[in-house]
């Protein structure tokens, strides 16, 4: 009977963690750069079309909010929005689809233009599931 009823409460808490995981939202991530990301030989990237490199525990986020291992993207050139560690090395990074990345490519320069690509970022992790 005992292993029953523990049994029991490890199905239930399987299921009240599933359900409440389906109920949560992505937030967009703050203090973001957009660019252009290519892993060349993992740290090195290409920024932009420019050297740089990953920090140690780097973490890349797909489309669908899974971590991804540097090397498994080598040579594939994605549009991003990253953020930089204290050091000045790129520590995270979230890849975009190429019409994310025109929509906020398009946010303009500015006060108003910070505001407007806040505002696409919140719009386009919030549709993400």
């Amino acid at each position: 009977m005992n292993r029953c009823f523990r049994f029991l409460l490890v199905c239930l808490a399987i299921a009240a963690g599933s359900a409440f995981a389906q109920g949560l939202q992505r937030s967009a991530p703050k203090d973001v750069v957009l660019g252009r990301i290519a892993v060349t030989a993992p740290p090195q990237i290409t920024l932009d079309g420019k050297p740089d490199r990953l920090s140690p525990g780097a973490r890349i986020r797909d489309l669908n909010n899974m971590l991804v291992l540097s090397a498994s993207i080598v040579d594939k050139p994605m549009p991003v929005v990253y953020r930089r560690d204290a050091v000045g090395l790129v520590h995270e990074v979230w890849q975009l689809t190429e019409d994310e990345y025109r929509k906020l490519g398009g946010a303009g320069s500015g006060a108003d233009g910070a505001r407007r690509f806040a505002e696409l970022l919140t719009l386009i992790f919030g549709a993400r599931r």
